[in-house]
């Protein structure tokens, strides 16, 4: 198959899946190696993030999706006149964090990390496809097992959970510290 044809195809199937395909599955479709694959996407890509376009195609783990840029999100709003955006509360970051940098993790694991009960800003987690279900941990209660989801990657522009920030040794000093005075704080109270 020409380069031609075999971008015309990995534009149709990225628009038409709506979701991220698998690399190795676009280099079966087009009949082509992994890296001849990567490298007509990442032709795409640079193509559709000029100013002229407006979508583009991510990358998230071994897979690529096509998607509205962001920048064109009001105008996809105005167009549903119903506003979608969501906003996390502290305690649903704070949730969302210890999912993401501990998965697989239990609601219990949650809450002993923050010291406070997480099931609404676990709820809401699932709801807004942030966090999903792994499976069942093998103690007793089966507890369940979280883990963050390819939403959560795509709505915080990371390719992968290793590209997530890595915190130094500094930081995690300086959160001990805040975390051990507010406990003090919370003893004298």
């Amino acid at each position: 198959m020409e380069k031609t044809k075999q971008t015309a195809v990995l534009e149709a199937v990225l628009f038409t899946m709506g979701e991220a395909v698998k690399i190795s599955r676009l280099a079966d479709i087009i009949e082509a190696t992994e890296d001849e694959t990567i490298e007509l996407v990442e032709a795409m890509k640079k193509r559709y993030d000029k100013d002229n376009h407006g979508i583009t195609i991510n990358q998230i783990d071994d897979a690529y999706q096509m998607c509205s840029k962001t920048e064109m999100y009001d105008y996809l709003i105005d167009l549903t006149k119903t506003d979608h955006r969501f906003v996390l509360s502290d305690s649903a970051l704070e949730a969302l964090s210890i999912i993401a940098y501990k998965q697989p993790v239990t609601r219990l694991d949650v809450e002993k990390i923050r010291g406070v009960n997480s099931d609404h800003a676990i709820n809401r987690l699932l709801e807004f496809d942030l966090i999903k279900e792994l499976g069942r941990l093998d103690a007793p209660g089966k507890p369940i097992l979280f883990g963050t989801t390819d939403q959560f990657l795509r709505s915080f522009g990371v390719k992968s959970l290793e590209d997530l920030p890595e915190l130094s040794r500094v930081q995690m000093e300086e959160f001990k510290e805040q975390a051990e005075q507010e406990v003090q704080l919370k003893l004298e109270i």
